[in-house]
Order: C-alpha cells, then structure tokens, then sequence
C-alpha cells in the first residue's frame, strides 16, 4: 500500500507535528506534502524526511507573511498530485484535509478541529488577533469564501479521526460527518517523576490572546506567588508588560529544560480551552497536578480530585480561587503519572493502526 502524508504546515513543533513524528513512524517511506515550511523551527527529524511543498513556499517571504497568503492555500493544497498513492491520511487542523483524491484512494483525516478561526472562534478572532485596519475590513470576505471551502472539501474525505470528544461535536456540528475519536500521544518517557519540587507553578504554552495567559497573571501578581510561563508569541509583549516581580517569562526552551521545569512545579495551570491539550498531559507524566478551566479538551485529560481541579470561569479571580484550593489538597505523584500513561505512544500507534486497517481492506 502506498501512502502519502498530508499536513498543513512545517513551521512550527507542537503537538500535531508530535503526532506527525509517529505517523513517520507508522510509515517511513511515506512523503510529507505540506504548504510550506521553515525546517528552522520545527525537530531535526524533519531536515532527513521525504518533504513536498506547495507553490506557497516558493513565493518571496513566505516564510514570515505566509498568513496574509491564506486566500490562497485552499488553491496551493488542490495542486497535489496524489494519483499514485492508495491510501492519503491527512494531519490536519486547516487545509491538508482538502486535497483532491479519486475513488481508488482511501483519504483518512486526523483531525485536530476544524479551523477554529473561520468557526467557533471566528468574531473572538476578529476583534483580539487582528489589529491592522486594512486586513480587518478585507478579511471577513476571504475567511467566508474558505469557510465554504472547508464545509465542501469535509465531503471529500472517507473516515475522519477527532483527536478529542470536543473536537467529534465540532466535525458533526460543521461538517455533519461523523468520526471516531483517538486521542493523541504523550511521550511518557521524556518524561521523570521527582521527589523533590520547587515552589513555582507553571504555564507552557503558545503567547497568544486565546490561551488567556493574561489572567493567570493577574491572579500571580495579585498573590505574590511564583509563576513562569514558557513559550513564545505575537501577545508576549503585552504579557510582559503585565506581569509582576514574581512571573518570569522565560521564552522558548529546549526540551530538556522544559522538563525539568515540568517535574519540580508545583502545578500546570492551563487557562485556555483546549481541543485536546498535550501539555497537560506532559505534566502528568512528571507526576504533577494540574489546574485547568473546565471546559474542551481538559475534561478528557484531567481526573478531578485525583490528577487536577478546575475553575470554572477564566477570570483572575476564579484562577486565585482554584490556586489556594489547590494549596488545601495533596495528590499522589504514582497515581498521576500512572493517569498519564493511558494515553502512550504505543497505544496511539495501536489505535490508528486498527482503524486503518479496517478501512482499507
């Protein structure tokens, strides 16, 4: 059986490129068509791989404007020439899933959600992220006209995967297909449990307006507790701006680091709704507890009491309430890191293996 791998772009390292590593690993010699990439930014895995990209990638700063080209990635992903593939599976939160495929081929979709940006976060989107006049008043006609195209090219595909139950009602509601959920990886062992902690809490996490990093720095700053937050983004700026003497914005770290700041915090916190949340996850595997807003994707990651708590509103308020609860309980490090391993490797690739199979013979 042939395959080809799909995904939407190679610019960045987060959890759906984590996934993608194991469809690598599922598929060796498949190729990775994408639109475009920045192999700078992403694992040294990728520099070795078999990559194809799109006319995107060759245009002149691509690179760093590629999001003001988003009219034409609908156009870019149509231009793969998949005819000699059997079975296309699609890595996909945007456009990847919108390639053309004929009734030989099987196309299976891993879907991360539906883009959030022309759907359920569609107005949050144009009043917070979009700040420039000119794009505001031109955008809303081009993210109608690849709304339409995301609804329409939901048909083209055979069987979709949702990567959470959350992301299952979002592929129902706006594309009325079904799918089977299969929840994505954690690498348990990058990961360490150790007895001894330090008396900071912790956010990793990309620094834009949605992840609602904002209000856990409010609350810190309002308790004089340590908090460092770790990761990068165009909102950074402000957030530094806001934080007080005792958050630290570290950036962007090695994984390495990351870890260890993992296993001695004294909780993950995660304000945002999440489609599904690898980094929760990560933190379990440390053993730590983590404190999370009820809603998405935490609800399918978290056992409250036993792994976490939640809050239930994202105000700073509701975060400061949910951290002197968190200081009333004790949680056991076994117990949560046990939690943890549900959700291997191993098991994700026993999961998609099987569900491949049954749809391709």
């Amino acid at each position: 059986m042939k395959v080809a791998i799909v995904h939407d772009y190679l610019n960045q390292y987060g959890g759906a490129e984590r996934v993608l590593e194991l469809f690598m690993d599922l598929f060796p010699d498949a190729p990775i068509y994408t639109l475009l990439t920045d192999l700078s930014k992403v694992s040294p895995r990728f520099r070795e791989a078999d990559i194809r990209t799109s006319f995107i990638h060759n245009i002149p700063l691509a690179k760093k404007h590629y999001k003001k080209m988003i009219g034409l990635f609908p156009l870019a992903v149509e231009q793969f020439d998949l005819r000699k593939y059997d079975l296309i599976l699609s890595s996909s939160s945007a456009f990847a899933k919108g390639v053309i495929t004929n009734t030989h081929q099987t196309h299976i979709c891993y879907c991360y959600t539906p883009m959030r940006y022309v759907w359920d976060l569609y107005h949050q989107y144009m009043k917070e992220d979009i700040t420039n006049p000119i794009f505001r008043a031109v955008l809303p006609f081009v993210l109608h006209r690849i709304r339409m195209w995301d609804q329409l090219t939901a048909q083209r595909v055979d069987y979709f995967i949702a990567d959470a139950h959350n992301v299952a009602k979002r592929i129902k509601k706006y594309y009325g297909r079904e799918s089977e959920v299969i929840h994505p990886p954690v690498n348990i062992r990058r990961f360490k449990v150790v007895a001894e902690t330090e008396p900071y809490y912790l956010i990793v996490s990309r620094l834009i307006p949605y992840k609602r990093v904002d209000i856990v720095i409010e609350a810190f700053n309002a308790l004089k507790k340590p908090l460092i937050i770790i990761g990068d983004g165009y909102d950074r700026p402000r957030l530094q701006a806001l934080a007080g003497p005792t958050v630290q914005l570290l950036g962007e770290l090695p994984d390495e680091q990351v870890n260890e700041y993992f296993a001695k915090c004294q909780a993950f916190i995660m304000p945002g709704e999440e489609d599904f949340g690898i980094t929760p996850l990560e933190a379990q595997a440390c053993g730590r507890p983590v404190i999370a807003f009820r809603k998405g994707g935490s609800l399918e990651t978290i056992v409250e009491g036993e792994t976490g708590l939640f809050f239930d509103e994202q105000s700073a308020d509701h975060v400061k309430k949910a951290i002197l609860d968190f200081e009333t309980k004790t949680f056991d490090r076994q117990q949560i890191r046990n939690h943890a391993e549900l959700f291997s490797e191993e098991r994700f690739k026993s999961q998609m293996m099987d569900f491949i199979r049954h749809r391709t013979h």
